[in-house]
Formats: structure tokens, C-alpha cells, sequence
């Protein structure tokens, strides 16, 4: 099995819903536990030992830009740019299909999670055309369950996804496996010029081909709102190291 190699992270939203504590920032650029979400996902990716790094920004953009000039991060990064950015995450995935052509793993700019939940799902093996999502059937431990998208299966495969459904067995976790034939999926699912990443696991579970994999005892958290930062804080306090805000942050 080839090993994984590139991750596609979304940090093209503006994030209303964190403005009473983000002001003009980009979510990507508020800081968690001393340094910006961003900076943890990236660095969890590195952990999980990914090394090449294509990130679609939208909202405030010179911003992210801003930030990573001169910085060294461990990893190769490719910024690209989603001036419809207001539409849904699907769009955005889109907009980075040029630089993604083999199997990836798909990630969201404000999710922090256990590095070691990335590395076991980089383990899978991906059949062609195929995507792995990484499910959490603990839900009693999340902190918004209205927020979160729901999925329910049916042996090891997703038969239903999305924030409405009625019936459901684990959440969706924000992290997915994928193969380029995503976009393609993401393609069929465009109306009226707007689609999103649910809408195109939708077309995939139409073809038996979204899976689910259970994370465990792993954590992970969606930081987007100040509520929900604030109960990451309490989640992952034996997982991050406090450190000062960074300089840089303090400029942008």
C-alpha cells in the first residue's frame, strides 16, 4: 500500500459564529492553547507523518499568508485561494483539485483532534474510488449535537450523513480518507452552484462506496463557537503543552 502523503485541509470560512472572540481573524488564526488552531492541525498532520500540505483559504486570507511567511512548520504547503468562499465547504474542496492527484486525507481548519486517530487512518487500506470517514460513536461526549453532522451505518458502511437526520449512530469527525475520485462526486452533487462535503458523501453512499471507521477512545473537538473552544480547553488539557502566544500572532 502506498503510503499517504498529502492532506487537504479547508480554512476558507469566516467563521460567524466565533466573531465575538475572533474580531477580523480568520478562525484558522485564533489562538488555542497559545498558538493559532491552524498550527495544531498542521502540526497533528506532521505528527500523523504527512508532509505535504495543500490548504484552500478564503476570508481574510492575507491573513493566513501573513502568518506563514517565514515560518517553518515541518511540512510542505500549498495555499489555495477560494474567492467563493461564502458557499459551502464543498466548493472549497473543489477548488483544490489541481493540486491533489493521488489518495489524500481531507481535513477542517477548525477541528482539533488525537494525532494518532490521523495515523491509524492513513493505515486503511482505500479501494478505488473509495472514502473512509472517521466516525465517533460516543455521543454522548459531544459538546453541540445540534451542529454536528450525523451518520448512520449499516454494517461498516455510511448509509445516511448530514446535520438533520433523524436517525443516526456516530458523528462525523471532520476527517476523511479519500481518493481524487471525491471531487468527482463533489461535482455531481453541485446545485445551483453551491455544494457541500455532505452532499458529496451523499453521492458516494449512493454507490456503497463512504465508510465508516470508529475513532475510539481518540478525541477530537469543532472549535466553532467560544463555548465550544472553551470546552476543548478542559478536553485536550493532557494532550497540548501550554505555550505564549506567538509574536506573529500579535502582528497580524
Amino acid at each position: 500500500m502506498k503510503k499517504v502523503s498529502q492532506c487537504l485541509i479547508l480554512a476558507a470560512g469566516n467563521g460567524t459564529r466565533i466573531k465575538s472572540i475572533s474580531g477580523d481573524l480568520p478562525k484558522p488564526l485564533v489562538a488555542f492553547r497559545g498558538k493559532p488552531i491552524l498550527e495544531h492541525v498542521i502540526d497533528r498532520v506532521r505528527q500523523a507523518g504527512i508532509d505535504d500540505v495543500v490548504i484552500v483559504v478564503g476570508y481574510r486570507s492575507d491573513l493566513i499568508r501573513r502568518w506563514l511567511e517565514g515560518r517553518s512548520l515541518g511540512v510542505s504547503i500549498t495555499l489555495v485561494d477560494n474567492p467563493d468562499y461564502q458557499r459551502s465547504n464543498g466548493i472549497s474542496a473543489l477548488k483544490a483539485r489541481g493540486e491533489i492527484h493521488e489518495n489524500f486525507l481531507l481535513l477542517m481548519a477548525d477541528h482539533i483532534f488525537d494525532p494518532e486517530t490521523a495515523r491509524v487512518l492513513l493505515k486503511q487500506s482505500l479501494m478505488p474510488g473509495e472514502v473512509i470517514l472517521a466516525v465517533d460513536p460516543n455521543i454522548e461526549r459531544i459538546f453541540d449535537i445540534d451542529d454536528a453532522t450525523k451518520v448512520l451505518r449499516r454494517g461498516d458502511r455510511i448509509v445516511d450523513i448530514g446535520k438533520e437526520i433523524a436517525h443516526y449512530d456516530a458523528l462525523d469527525t471532520g476527517m476523511f480518507l479519500c481518493s481524487p475520485a471525491l471531487f468527482d462526486h463533489l461535482e455531481a452533487a453541485i446545485k445551483d452552484g453551491n455544494c457541500s462535503l455532505s452532499d458529496g458523501m451523499r453521492q458516494l453512499i449512493a454507490r456503497g462506496r463512504l465508510r465508516g471507521l470508529e475513532i475510539g477512545d481518540g478525541q477530537w473537538q469543532d472549535l466553532d463557537t467560544p463555548e465550544a473552544l472553551a470546552h476543548a480547553e478542559d478536553v485536550f488539557g493532557s494532550f497540548f503543552h501550554q505555550e505564549p502566544i506567538l509574536e506573529s500572532m500579535a502582528r497580524v
